[in-house]
C-alpha cells in the first residue's frame, strides 16, 4: 500500500466515523512531513453548523497544531472532491498538495464545476491528484445515500399509513 493509500485509509475512516453519527460520511487527513498533524470529519448535521466540512475541520486541527494558519509544506486528504467553500479555505491556508478520492460533478470546486485550486488569478495554486481509494470512497457516499432514502421511503410509507388509521 503506498502512502497516498494509507493516508487516504485513514479520511475512509474519518468518513465512516461521519456516517455513524448521521452526517455525510466525508473525511480528511492532512500530513506534513509524513506524520498525520490534523484529522476531520462532516459533523454539520450534528454541529448544527454549515461551515463544519471535513476539510475544514482538519485546517482548523491543522493550524492549531501548527500554531498558525499557512500550512505551507502540507498535503490534505480527502475522500470527496472539496466544494467551494473548503477549496477556498485550502488555497487560503496554502496546503502544497490535495488528493482527492472521488470527484463530485454537482458541487466538486477542485476540478468537475470549478476549479479553485489551480486558478491563476489567486495568490497560491495547489497540486491536485485524484482517484486515491475512488471506488471505496465511492461506495461509501453511495452505500450511506441509499440507508438515508431507505428512511426517508419508511417515514413516507408510516406517516400515510398514520393517515390511514388514526
Amino acid at each position: 500500500m503506498t502512502g497516498c493509500e494509507e493516508y487516504m485509509r485513514m479520511a475512509l475512516e474519518e468518513a465512516s466515523l461521519a456516517a455513524e453519527a448521521g452526517d455525510i460520511p466525508v473525511g480528511a487527513v492532512i500530513v506534513k512531513d509524513g506524520r498525520v498533524i490534523a484529522r476531520g470529519r462532516n459533523t454539520t448535521e450534528s454541529a448544527k453548523d454549515p461551515t463544519c466540512h471535513a476539510e475544514i475541520n482538519a485546517i482548523r486541527a491543522a493550524a492549531a497544531e501548527l500554531g498558525g494558519w499557512r500550512l505551507f509544506g502540507c498535503d490534505m486528504y480527502v475522500t470527496l472532491e472539496p466544494c467551494a467553500m473548503c477549496a477556498g479555505a485550502i488555497v487560503l491556508s496554502r496546503i502544497d498538495r490535495l488528493f482527492i478520492g472521488t470527484m463530485d460533478p454537482k458541487a466538486g470546486a477542485c476540478g468537475s464545476l470549478r476549479d479553485l485550486t489551480s486558478d491563476e488569478r489567486l495568490n497560491h495554486r495547489v497540486e491536485v491528484h485524484t482517484g486515491i481509494l475512488q471506488p471505496q470512497c465511492e461506495l461509501l457516499l453511495k452505500e450511506f445515500f441509499r440507508a438515508l432514502r431507505g428512511k426517508k421511503k419508511d417515514m413516507h410509507r408510516r406517516n400515510a399509513q398514520n393517515e390511514e388509521n388514526p
